[in-house]
């Protein structure tokens, strides 16, 4: 079909009878091999128109337009819409454009939809613009439009021309036409294959050519749901399609000749499937719940269902409404909710849910396709449950308007009454849950009301013990409201106050003792028999009159008594501040008090007696023992007094020493340091090393004043340059010791006379030589010897830095000191042993005169020394000596020898 030169080529654009008849038989309305319908169908002209444009185009410019046919109205009552708001459709099916559109792909596509006076039903047709590579003149895209608009609707031709000669001259050009999309309806019956459109070339006059498509559907999978002849170009489809497993096909046609080789460019070919309404709504889920607040006002939202249909979206097929089928239980009205068609949210739409009347409603959903069309639509039904949700609009009400109940006095935690209510809300709930209060009738608080949790009862409590003597009935005012408050709008009821009437029962109460917050204040020292106090109690019960009896309940030191009837009490003993029962001045004895009720009660009450001080105690001296150089060193014992009497009759003390015996004021002296302290030093320039007691007198400032006589015990010692004491070295050995060691050494003389020969004269026998004991000291021989060497290094160290000669170290005992004899002038001979046996007599019984039976530091002769060490000269009854010899003496060593050698005499 290809005219002469200069002649302008024509192109066929049409659907083929095989389209055309199968969507004629979806719609009921076309006969599928004649033009004319049988019976008028209303829908538009064709199922998709095409137009070339510009790619900029201007507000207001006509693109195309459309044909509606609506059977007995023809066109009018026609109502058009477009899904893109850049378009819009005039009352003559002409489209144009709503603003300036610049289109930045090669196409635009959008649907133009259609509305009927007869029926409410919607149709659709698609609308394909197409951008132009090269812009035509006017009369070329005139003359194109308005030729394709007469194939479409008169052409009973079905073949696409897609590729067109175009001839300018002596020249020939080649322009491909864009083939517009085939609409294929989904679900079709066949018979299978189904013509759907014959493609060919102008060239195929000139020589055989072979046709074929490509492309998903076709070689790709799914294959071989599109097939062509390739000699004929006619397309076919195979099997039914489905919109919703693949809405559209893209192939494209290929034309070569009969040796393979390509004639003609690949033309793209698009496949669209028409939806039909062949899915039902589904809805998300076969149960809905969801809940509403009773007394809710018309209009308050519930909850929101959802159904989604599979079919296209865009078309009347996927698009849903819903409705309520039905409602249970239909109280106080059957139609209570309210669901808008198209998002499926569920009102409220009459007042009057009362949970208490009705707690659930059962709402029966149906979602349908079509628009709700129920003539044509596809339907599903879902359930909602809607909750009655509780608010407070039921106050708790009393179940009478009085309650009665008793309890007796001076009791606590006891349940008095136990208050009910009713209350229509949910139970277990704020709502529901009962609050107490007592609004009169107690201003002193000796009740309270907790809420049973379970029962929701009032349990009436005493808080405060009642007495009856103060209160013998109560009358209460009690309210009662929930935890929640109350909905807007509702008044609490008349019900919702009681009154609760406590009557008080008497009992027998115990006596007690008033409280004395003061001790009774008396000066200790108080004489037997002194009445000190009327400690009397109190019988609550006073309507009773009972009599009352007295008896001590702890008197630690018993110092008291009291009068079993009035409750006087009086001394039995001395009070005593002192006494290690006095705590802090303070005295505390307790009593009890019964009454001869029945039974009988008894009460206990505690006396306090503060003790006032008095001078009844002497001072007592501090330290008791203390230590002092031989020698003043500016350094001396500080002393001071404790006294157990409080001030003033303690301290300041004033200290003294005795006048008699006169050596204490001639060997110490006492200095006054301030007015508790003083100072006890040396009077002397030296007094010897021992153990002295020292009386001070120790005068307190009470009135009148107590003074005591203490004696101290004090160290006199040698001092190191620092004025401490160092270790003491042995006291010289007195004249009766020099006796004893020459006793000793003389034994030993005589052991070696009988071992050998004697080394000296017999003549020169020391028993024929004077011996004279009363000398105290020699010239100058006895300078002549060097004592230390006769000291112990192993044990007396401490000693090795003193002066040489003999130290005492031991203390000497506090005693009456004896009569020694005294030696006359000149001694007779004769008279030694008398004045030796005097002496040691006088010796044994002293026992101040060393040794002391304590440890004696003599002077060491060495570890050969034989000599043993004497600790005492009362020892005759040793059995390792013997002391006959001293009869070979004389008689002058024979009192020696008796008391000694185991004579008559000690």
């Amino acid at each position: 079909m290809t005219g002469g030169p200069g002649s302008t080529p024509l192109f066929l654009l049409a659907l083929s009878g095989a389209l055309s008849g199968a969507r004629s038989r979806a719609l009921g309305a076309y006969d599928g091999n004649a033009s004319v319908s049988r019976a008028c169908t209303p829908g538009f002209s064709a199922e998709g128109y095409t137009a070339l444009v510009s790619p900029n185009i201007m507000e207001g410019q006509k693109l195309l337009k459309v044909k509606f046919t609506g059977c007995s109205s023809g066109a009018r009552g026609i109502w058009y819409q477009t899904s893109n708001p850049d378009f819009k459709v005039g009352a003559d099916g002409a489209v144009y454009t709503a603003r300036t559109v610049r289109i930045p792909a090669k196409e635009a596509m959008f649907t133009v939809s259609a509305w009927g006076h007869e029926t409410p039903e919607k149709w659709e047709a698609a609308v394909r613009l197409l951008v132009e590579e090269t812009p035509l003149n006017q009369s070329q895209y005139g003359t194109g439009i308005q030729s394709r608009q007469s194939e479409q609707e008169q052409s009973q031709s079905s073949t696409l021309l897609p590729w067109r000669q175009h001839h300018s001259g002596l020249r020939r050009q080649k322009r491909d036409w864009v083939i517009p999309p085939v609409n294929v309806p989904e679900n079709s019956r066949g018979p299978f294959p189904e013509h759907l459109v014959r493609i060919r070339s102008d060239k195929d006059r000139e020589s055989m050519i072979r046709y074929s498509i490509t492309g998903v559907g076709a070689d790709q999978p799914p294959m071989e749901i599109f097939s062509i002849d390739p000699i004929s170009g006619r397309m076919y489809v195979t099997r039914p399609l489905d919109r919703e497993e693949r809405s559209s096909y893209h192939l494209r046609a290929h034309a070569v000749d009969m040796n393979g080789n390509k004639v003609e460019n690949p033309i793209d070919l698009s496949i669209y499937v028409i939806d039909m309404n062949d899915n039902r709504p589904e809805f998300s889920s076969p149960i809905f719940n969801g809940s509403v607040d009773e007394v809710s006002k018309p209009g308050t939202y519930v909850m929101t269902v959802t159904a989604h249909d599979a079919d296209d979206i865009n078309t009347s097929n996927g698009i849903v409404m819903y409705r309520i089928m039905a409602q249970s239980p239909q109280s106080p009205s059957q139609d209570m909710f309210v669901i808008h068609s198209e998002t499926g949210v569920i009102n409220t739409v009459a007042a009057g849910l009362d949970r208490e009347k009705v707690q659930q409603y059962t709402v029966v959903i149906q979602a349908t396709d079509m628009e709700g069309n129920l003539n044509h639509g596809l339907s599903n039904t879902a359930t909602a449950i809607i909750t009655v949700a509780d608010v407070n609009d039921n106050p708790p009400e009393f179940t009478n308007k009085m309650f009665i109940g008793e309890v007796p006095e001076n009791r606590i935690d006891v349940v008095v009454a136990n208050l009910t209510v009713v209350d229509r809300d949910q139970p277990y709930t704020p709502n529901w849950n009962a609050v107490y209060k007592i609004i009169s009738g107690d201003p002193a608080g000796h009740f309270t009301i907790k809420t049973d949790p379970v029962t929701n009862e009032g349990i009436v409590t005493v808080a405060k013990p009642v007495d009856y003597e103060m209160n013998k009935a109560f009358l209460l005012n009690v309210m009662v409201t929930n935890q929640a408050p109350l909905a807007s709008g509702i008044q609490m009821s008349l019900q919702s106050t009681a009154a609760v009437t406590i009557s008080i029962t008497d009992v027998n109460e115990a006596p007690y003792f008033p409280n004395r917050n003061e001790p009774i204040r008396r000066l200790e020292g108080e004489s037997p028999g002194r009445l000190l106090t009327t400690f009397s109690a109190v019988d609550p019960d006073r309507s009773m009159q009972q009599a009352l009896r007295y008896s001590k309940l702890s008197d630690p030191a018993n110092w008291l008594t009291i009068n079993t009837t009035n409750g006087q009490v009086f001394t039995t003993g001395v009070l005593d501040r002192e006494s290690s029962f006095v705590k802090d001045d303070v005295y505390q004895a307790k009593f009890l008090a019964t009454d001869n009720g029945v039974p009988p009660a008894s009460g206990t009450g505690t006396l306090l007696i503060q003790l006032i001080d008095i001078n009844d105690n002497a001072p007592e001296l501090l330290p008791k023992e203390a230590q002092i150089c031989e020698r003043p060193n500016g350094k001396g014992i500080n002393i001071t007094a404790s006294d157990v009497d409080r001030k003033p009759s303690a301290d300041p003390f004033v200290f003294e020493l005795p006048s008699v015996p006169s050596s204490i004021r001639r060997n110490w002296t006492i200095s006054r340091i301030n007015s508790n302290y003083a100072r006890l030093s040396l009077h002397i320039g030296y007094l010897e090393s021992g153990m002295y007691e020292v009386p001070v007198i120790v005068t307190d400032s009470g009135n009148p004043p107590l003074y005591n006589t203490s004696v101290i015990k004090v160290k006199v010692c040698p001092c190191d340059d620092n004025g401490d004491c160092t270790s003491v070295g042995a006291v010289a050995a007195a004249g009766l010791a020099m006796v004893l060691l020459f006793v000793m050494w003389m034994k030993r003389r005589e052991k070696e006379r009988h071992t050998k020969q004697l080394l000296i004269d017999p003549e020169d026998d020391v028993r024929d030589n004077i011996l004279k004991y009363d000398e105290e000291g020699g010239g100058e021989e006895d300078q002549d010897y060097d004592l230390s060497q006769l000291q112990q290094p192993e044990t007396l160290d401490h000693v090795l830095n003193k002066v040489s000669g003999v130290r005492r170290v031991d203390e000497r005992p506090v005693g009456a000191e004896p009569q020694y004899p005294i030696r006359p002038v000149i001694p007779h001979p004769g008279d030694i042993g008398d004045f030796i046996t005097e002496g040691l007599r006088a010796a044994d019984n002293d026992p101040t005169a060393p040794p002391y039976d304590s440890l004696l530091v003599f002077d060491y002769e060495g570890s050969g020394s034989t000599a043993g060490s004497v600790s005492s000269l009362n020892s005759s009854s040793s059995e390792e000596q013997d002391f006959d010899y001293l009869n070979d003496w004389g008689p002058r060593f024979k009192k020696l020898a008796d008391m000694y050698g185991g004579g008559d005499e000690d």
